[in-house]
């Protein structure tokens, strides 16, 4: 009787614990391992605090610049649809180069600086989270995810754009939201990185030593000549190069009098490309102007890829920074082929070197002879 109460004992103790073993793998489906989204709330640039899905599985990217951030940290299979302006022509937008794929989605209104969030497009194509770079502020944020009850988060490529610590802490955001965190901070580590060697290459050089460099035909809503440049310039402070429109204590964008050019006569001037044929057209009528120029009596005018497109191409920003390295301080960037570089770049941010198409597109990092019309 004992021996049989035993094996009866024993039978009861194995079947509790399959029991207890089941019910602890249903509590796992159900719960955090499952794989589905956890809600967190997240608190955006615009500094307000949204409940989102952890992690998104669809999302959109709308405005200036979103989508670009997306793609960055690895979150383009992530995109459901696109702004019309994104299927346009994709020249000057390496994002785009980099995955073709997303101009195939469906369209979620037209894009551009100054349209409007098609609520009624973004709601059709279902997203857990809508990402918004400059279109909206705080409370048209408000409104929007209000009008298609989906949590809407404002990124920032705040005032620098090219190395901005609001552009970091958009990376780690998207990072957080669509699951990619680690991809995120590998992202923002590597600019800071590329920001650093910059800087330090150059940080040691007196300013009465350097050579007086301008950049001109920068693109400013539209296409321009020789007259637009800008203080301040990126990649110009990236390494520390003596702008000579920053004597006008400005920042950002300045259309000046081409006496004013004679009157600085930089050493070396950079041609944004974008603005090239233009430069060449005024080369035509002005041939006196531009040869009185030093720069252009010596050789040392260059070609740089416009970056500006649907907002700051940060990769091509970067880029441009090393050649201008390479041609203004030499010695101090010897170690630097600024097409390889600019491969690197794109492909850690955007996973292909897209240099080739961009100086296909542009011209590249050249040398340039007004004179050979």
């Amino acid at each position: 009787m004992r021996t049989k109460a035993l094996k009866a004992a024993a039978i009861l103790i194995a079947l509790l614990i399959i029991i207890v073993m089941l019910s602890g793998c249903g509590s796992a489906t159900s719960g955090q391992n499952t794989g589905e989204p956890q809600k967190a709330v997240i608190t955006d640039l615009a500094g307000r605090q949204v409940e989102v899905p952890v992690p998104a599985k669809k999302v959109v990217a709308v405005g200036p610049g979103a989508l670009r951030l997306v793609c960055y940290v690895n979150g383009a299979d992530k995109v459901v649809g696109v702004e019309n302006l994104e299927k346009q022509q994709p020249t000057g937008r390496p994002y785009i180069l980099a995955y073709p794929e997303l101009k195939n989605l469906p369209t979620i209104g037209q894009g551009g600086p100054n349209s409007t969030p098609d609520a009624e497009k973004l709601v059709s194509v279902k997203p857990d989270v809508i990402f918004v770079a400059y279109l909206v502020d705080r409370s048209q944020a408000d409104e929007l995810q209000a009008r298609t009850n989906i949590p809407v988060v404002v990124l920032s490529y705040g005032k620098l754009a090219t190395f901005d610590e609001d552009v970091y802490k958009s990376l780690k955001l998207i990072g957080r939201i669509i699951g990619n965190e680690k991809r995120a901070e590998e992202a923002v580590a590597y600019l800071k990185k590329c920001q650093q060697d910059l800087r330090d290459r150059t940080k040691d050089i007196p300013n009465d030593k350097k050579l007086k460099v301008y950049v001109g035909a920068l693109g400013m809503k539209g296409v321009h000549g020789i007259e637009s440049t800008q203080a301040k310039y990126p990649p110009f402070a990236a390494v520390n190069a003596r702008n000579v429109v920053d004597e006008t204590g400005k920042t950002g964008s300045v259309m000046i009098d081409k006496e004013k050019l004679l009157a600085w006569d930089p050493d070396i001037i950079f041609i944004d490309e974008g603005g090239l044929s233009l430069v060449r057209e005024d080369y035509k009528k002005n041939k006196q102007f531009y040869q009185s120029l030093k720069a252009v009596k010596s050789g040392r005018v260059y070609g740089q890829i416009p970056y500006n497109y649907y907002t700051t191409n940060i990769d091509t920003a970067i880029a441009d920074a090393y050649y201008a390295g390479k041609v203004i301080f030499p010695d101090q960037f010897q170690d630097i082929d600024p097409a390889e570089k600019a491969d690197e770049i794109y492909r850690f941010l955007l996973g292909k070197p897209l240099y080739r198409q961009m100086a296909k597109d542009y011209g590249g990092f050249i040398q340039l002879d007004l004179t050979k019309l």
